[in-house]
């Protein structure tokens, strides 16, 4: 980091100011009553008397001053003749001054004072007036800018000089309060800018803070009061928010910082670069002092910024990508079925036995705008479809779907949004869910890892289920409405080119939706229109009765669907929700026959059941039922009872007990009961 940035900007306006104001705290508190009495008693005197010396200091010509070194003082704008900078001794002559009259006592005393002024009239008559009426072309000086500068030694005090006004040299003038703070060997103290001397304002400007007593969080008994001041009336940078605060117990952006070092650096190149009387060689000296003072610190300093720059370019060097993000879920599920009115163990009607079966999903989230999403999963499991076994969809668990071991590529899509839309595009994996918000009307989320146990409780099977994988989607904004509009391509015919195949031969979804989301309340009003080939027909996505699958058996089928999905939280602990779902199926070859099916379910959350976290979960439905066909229908109906406990463990790992049953097995009372029991435990990381 540049040496001279860090001593320009952050240095010395905040160090100067921080140590005006712990001076000026401790010598307040040193000052005894029988000073302020001694003072009130030799005030007048003593006013007049210096009056008269400065009058007659600043009448005197130039050429008159003795020789010096070149000094500029601060505010000054024209260099003056500057006389050695006074000892200790001397200052407290000058405060032993007795109250005398005679130019002889004037003179000597003169003698030990040196101002910091500039070029005076001949006269003490003249010094009322304007430099510009002497025939100079500089202003005349402020009542600020005369300073007495006294060598730093011990502990710093206060000291009392009267400054020069517009006003006859017998009128008692004012006192300024110099508070010497700085480390020996430094210089004089810099004292702020007289109002007068700053630029004037504009009008209309008056969210500008221009005082430090604008800002209504900083008084004046606050530490930082006067290094504030000095930051604000004089150099014009670190002035606060446009509310009138300065929020001093505030942590500090990288931005806001950055903003404040900038503003100063502007304000104080400016100063140096300009040909008024606002920065002068002492400050410049005094910079430098700063400087090798803090020399130590600010290696140091340096030496952790070189450090962490070091480790930033290491961890740079090796990470996995600047652009992508790995988060993973491994699911472990112990799980097991039983027949009957209630669980037997020894029913020798179950034909399941206990299985302990895994999930592992790898993530790749990557970005390139910081806006834009494209999604690469991977996964592999091992978790067994019970449909297979118990002879119904019904049964099935959320995450089954990988069953062979085997690591396989199961989403890549890519989202990204231009104005108020936002875009979906994917070869595999897209879904109906993803592109309709289902999460979002959803009570447990669309988690299949952390959410309900069953399949049929995860989202409405008519609208949200169906042909998908690739294809594309639109979803546009309007406040807490939303238009979506998409289509998808079954990922097993997309990518073939045979005839009757591919994007718009093969099985396909086209959804139609619109949604409000807003804090208490989401609904999403839901149509699809599926197409299913002969041979790759499933209405349902694998839930409900194998009827309600396949209506028309294998023949080429197309539905329209219609869905209504709710959740409702009236607080952030209960949330209450559900969905209903009907469709109309045609089948378009061999006979032109047509079936209704419908389904439903209503859910329930508690979260933070017990502990933070935590989540006890309800489900009660009927899953997918033909309730008219032209050719067969469910006489009876199904019912899907649901209910689970997740524990969370910390931020990455679950535990989740549950149990389901199905009442009537495919809307058929004459089918016993199936329970199933599921123990899962999910880890993310």
């Amino acid at each position: 980091m540049n040496r001279t940035f860090w001593n320009l900007v952050l240095v010395s306006p905040a160090i100067l100011g921080l140590s005006s104001v712990m001076s000026a705290t401790a010598i307040a508190a040193e000052v005894t009553a029988t000073a302020e009495a001694n003072q009130l008693a030799t005030a007048q005197s003593s006013e007049s008397k210096i009056a008269e010396i400065v009058g007659e200091i600043v009448a005197e010509p130039v050429a008159a001053a003795p020789a010096a070194p070149e000094n500029l003082a601060l505010n000054s704008s024209v260099e003056a003749a500057q006389t050695p900078v006074v000892s200790e001794a001397d200052a407290e002559k000058l405060a032993s001054i007795e109250p005398e009259t005679s130019e002889a006592a004037l003179q000597t005393t003169g003698s030990d004072i040196e101002l910091a002024a500039p070029i005076a009239p001949t006269s003490a008559a003249a010094a009322t007036e304007p430099l510009a009426a002497a025939g100079t072309a500089e202003s005349s000086p402020q009542a600020s800018d005369l300073a007495e500068q006294i060598s730093q030694t011990d502990a710093p005090g206060k000291i009392e000089v009267p400054a020069v006004a517009s006003t006859p040299a017998t009128t008692p003038a004012t006192k300024v309060e110099i508070a010497q703070t700085v480390p020996g060997g430094m210089g004089g103290p810099i004292v702020p800018v007289a109002p007068q001397a700053l630029p004037a304002q504009p009008s209309g400007t008056m969210s500008q803070v221009t005082s430090v007593t604008q800002l209504s969080d900083v008084r004046p008994t606050d530490w930082a009061f006067q290094a504030l001041q000095s930051l604000v009336e004089r150099y014009s940078c670190i002035v606060g928010y446009p509310d009138g605060t300065f929020r001093g117990n505030r942590a500090l952006t990288r931005y806001e910082f950055a903003a404040g070092v900038n503003a100063c650096l502007d304000q104080i190149t400016q100063l140096i670069g300009s040909t008024g009387n606002l920065v002068t060689r002492d400050d410049l000296a005094i910079l430098q002092r700063l400087q090798e003072e803090f020399a130590a610190e600010l290696a140091t300093l340096r030496g952790r910024v070189d450090g962490l720059e070091a480790r930033t370019a290491e961890l740079e060097a090796n990470q996995f990508s600047t652009t992508t993000k790995l988060l993973g879920e491994a699911v472990f599920a112990v799980t097991d079925t039983f027949v009957g009115e209630g669980i037997r163990l020894d029913d020798d009607d179950d034909k399941t036995v206990t299985d302990f079966s895994y999930r592992v999903r790898l993530n790749l989230l990557t970005s390139f705008t910081g806006r834009d999403l494209l999604r690469t999963r991977l996964q592999a499991g091992n978790v067994p479809n019970y449909s297979a076994i118990t002879g119904t969809n019904m049964t099935r668990v959320a995450q089954d779907g990988a069953e062979n071991n085997n690591f396989t590529l199961d989403e890549v899509w890519y989202r990204f949004p231009l104005g108020n839309a936002t875009f979906f595009v994917g070869p595999r994996g897209l879904d109906l869910n993803e592109i309709g918000d289902a999460p979002a009307t959803s009570t447990f989320g669309d988690a299949t890892g952390n959410g309900t146990l069953s399949r049929f409780g995860v989202r409405n099977p008519a609208v949200h289920r169906g042909p998908q994988g690739a294809g594309a989607s639109m979803s546009y904004n309007l406040g807490n409405f939303r238009a979506t509009a998409g289509y998808l391509a079954s990922e097993g015919d997309a990518p073939n080119p045979a005839n009757g195949r591919g994007v718009f031969d093969g099985s396909f979804s086209a959804l139609g939706q619109i949604g409000f989301f807003s804090n208490p309340f989401n609904l999403s009003l839901t149509y699809t229109h599926k197409y299913n080939r002969a041979g790759d027909v499933g209405l349902m996505g694998g839930t409900g009765s194998s009827l309600a699958n396949r209506p028309f058996g294998q023949a080429p089928t197309q539905a329209d669907n219609y869905g209504v999905q709710v959740n409702f939280k009236p607080s952030s602990r209960f949330h209450i929700g559900g969905w209903y779902g009907y469709t109309k199926a045609e089948q378009l070859r061999g006979g032109g026959n047509d079936a209704t099916i419908q389904n439903g379910a209503i859910t329930l959350a508690l979260r933070d059941f017990g502990r933070q976290g935590n989540l006890l979960g309800f489900v009660f439905g009927v899953p997918p039922k033909v309730t008219e066909s032209d050719v067969a229908r469910n006489r009876n109906t199904s019912y899907h009872l649901e209910g689970f406990y997740r524990f969370q463990v910390n931020d990455f790992v679950s535990v989740t007990p549950g149990v389901y049953v199905i009442l009537n097995p495919e809307h058929n009372n004459r089918n016993d009961d199936i329970w199933v029991g599921l123990l899962r435990t999910t880890f993310s990381f």
